[in-house]
């Protein structure tokens, strides 16, 4: 039985998805192995300690603030050094790491030197300290550059355990190399315990609707290229936005990291210059740092379209009926297994006049919408609990 635990991610780093994969599973757990030691290996160990009560280190070492990671911030070739000599003294300290969840397995506004080096650095740790590894539920793909793909593909393949969490993810691995016969489970943030008092389905009229807007610069995240996908973006949402205003309906903008605070600010800006007389109280903006936040925002609405995968995640883990503006093909998986593929768009290429129809089908069909995936949720459950018991038998 593993009495000593890692749980490896970029937690703490902002985005209320990856943050939610990790409690999730750190519930998981503390409720089948509350005696284990466990310890949080992420991007910010001292927010994560103090949110989580989780010990908690470093993926690089050192401390947020500390000289020499600061020190070392300009040189990544070093710093990956150092990651390592930490990594290989750190993984004496487990039985197991467990990485939970997450698109770890992408390089989203990323480069080699980021997550994909630090992935393998500890997963070759791991194997050389003789240390299990589990990825576990975890998205993949795409991956852009040949190197990250590499050191990606590679800490894979040191795994002792791999399940993904959706098709195309196990389909992308064996693509770039990795074919194996690893299973297919739903992300583990489906996991979570809901908002209590959900709000009962509104009748025929006006309604609220979330509307998850992100701060999406395209996938590489920078250049001229990415603020003229950025501004296209919001002002095709805006668009939309305003056609539900017309209508009478609300609408509630939703967040998914701490960036797209950035990205309501400036959508709230546009929709002002755009519609100055609107009423104040017709769009409405909370905070939500969690995905337990972000529920509680979504269990305030009748229909969500959204952008970020763990928006789109607990809208339908609320059994809302949900049109996806993605970024990537994860969001369209998700939504065709939960029997809405139809109402699905990518963020570059928005329409907005199909957009409304999307909508306006979601609103027709809501009430056999929400049975439809309130049944899925079942399965769901049912398909992470039996994880989990694989995982205990085989590692925990």
């Amino acid at each position: 039985m593993a009495r000593r635990i890692g749980l490896f991610g970029l937690f703490g780093a902002g985005n209320a998805g990856n943050d939610g994969s990790l409690e999730a599973v750190l519930s998981f757990l503390r409720e089948a192995r509350p005696d284990a030691e466990i310890t949080c290996i992420c991007a910010n160990s001292e927010k994560v300690e103090k949110q989580l009560g989780v010990r908690s280190i470093r993926i690089g070492g050192g401390t947020a603030t500390g000289p020499i990671t600061r020190a070392l911030s300009a040189f990544p070739p070093m710093r990956k050094i150092l990651q390592a000599v930490f990594a290989f003294r750190a993984v004496r300290d487990f039985d197991v790491i467990i990485i939970p969840g997450t698109g770890i397995l992408d390089d989203f506004a990323d480069r080699w030197w980021g997550m994909p080096a630090s992935l393998f650095v500890w997963s070759l740790a791991a194997k050389v300290r003789g240390t299990k590894v589990a990825f576990v539920s975890v998205g993949a793909g795409p991956i852009g550059h040949p190197l990250s793909r590499w050191l990606m593909r590679s800490a894979a393949r040191i795994a002792d355990y791999r399940s993904y969490r959706d098709q195309i993810s196990k389909d992308f691995m064996a693509s770039i190399g990795l074919r194996a016969d690893d299973p297919v489970y739903p992300d583990v943030a489906f996991r979570l315990a809901q908002p209590q008092n959900l709000q009962t389905p509104a009748e025929p009229g006006p309604l609220t609707v979330g509307v998850g807007v992100m701060a999406y610069f395209g996938w590489r995240g920078d250049g001229e290229d990415g603020a003229a996908i950025y501004r296209d973006y919001l002002e095709k949402m805006s668009q939309f936005v305003l056609w539900l205003l017309d209508g009478g309906h609300r609408a509630r903008l939703l967040m998914g990291e701490t960036s797209d605070e950035r990205a309501i600010g400036d959508f709230l800006q546009l929709l002002a210059s755009k519609r100055p007389d609107h009423p104040r109280e017709s769009v409405t903006a909370e905070p939500a740092y969690s995905l337990h936040e972000v529920m509680r925002e979504i269990a305030k609405t009748d229909i969500v379209v959204a952008t970020r995968f763990h928006n789109v995640v607990c809208a339908l883990k609320l059994a809302r009926p949900t049109a996806s503006i993605g970024y990537a093909a994860k969001n369209d998986a998700l939504m065709d297994d939960m029997g809405l593929g139809e109402f699905c768009q990518h963020a570059e290429h928005l329409d907005v006049d199909h957009l409304i129809k999307q909508f306006s089908k979601l609103q027709l069909n809501r009430t056999a919408l929400e049975a439809k995936l309130q049944e899925r949720n079942v399965v769901y459950r049912d398909r992470l609990a039996h994880q989990e018991q694989v995982l205990l038998e085989k590692f925990l």
